[in-house]
């Protein structure tokens, strides 16, 4: 199956907190992606799991030309 890479923009809403992110992941579909972020970082919060599956499947993303492993690219969380 052909993979994308995603770009995927995620926060903490406040008052829980005013931090956020962008993910860089290639995967196959939404699903894999959100388990690749998932397993990715570990301070993660289970709370937020409707928002961040929005967000992966809302996010843009990009059919890559050549067979890539699946993997978070690269991450930047404050």
């Amino acid at each position: 199956m052909a993979k994308k890479l995603y770009i995927v923009d995620h926060f903490v809403p406040f008052p829980s907190s005013e931090y956020g992110g962008v993910w860089n992941v290639i995967a196959e579909d939404d699903d894999e992606c959100f388990d690749l972020i998932r397993d990715y970082d570990d301070g993660y919060n289970e709370e937020f799991y409707v928002n961040l599956r929005d967000r992966v499947v809302n996010s843009r993303n990009y059919p890559l030309s050549s067979e890539e492993e699946s993997c978070v690219v690269e991450s930047f969380t404050t």
